[in-house]
């Protein structure tokens, strides 16, 4: 059986004061996860704004996989699967996130 859907990803960039926010938002038509990125320009470098959109941006879909990998595991254990043993950890734990 052949099934097909289209997921989107809106990633969004604010720069300000030498540091870029990113939020990357997957939205799949039922439910969004949401991942985040920061890049801070060290003041002893030149501001190159698309280096740290980039940074920020990379950041951010790592943190928006790394969410998406973990809903996959809840929803495994949901369905009584074994999930794989613990992934490696990438961005920051739900419990630890930096305030925005």
């Amino acid at each position: 059986m052949t099934h097909a859907e289209e997921w989107r990803v809106d990633l969004y960039l604010v720069e300000e004061d030498g540091t870029t926010r990113a939020r990357a938002v997957l939205d799949n038509g039922k439910t969004t996860i949401t991942g985040s990125g920061r890049a801070r320009c060290n003041p002893q470098d030149v501001d190159v704004p698309a280096i740290g959109e980039e940074l920020a941006a990379g950041r951010a879909m790592r943190d928006l996989s790394a969410r998406l990998m973990r809903a996959a595991d809840r929803d495994l254990a949901a369905v009584g699967a074994v999930p794989e043993p613990p992934r490696t950890g990438y961005g920051w734990p739900d419990d630890a996130r930096p305030e925005k």
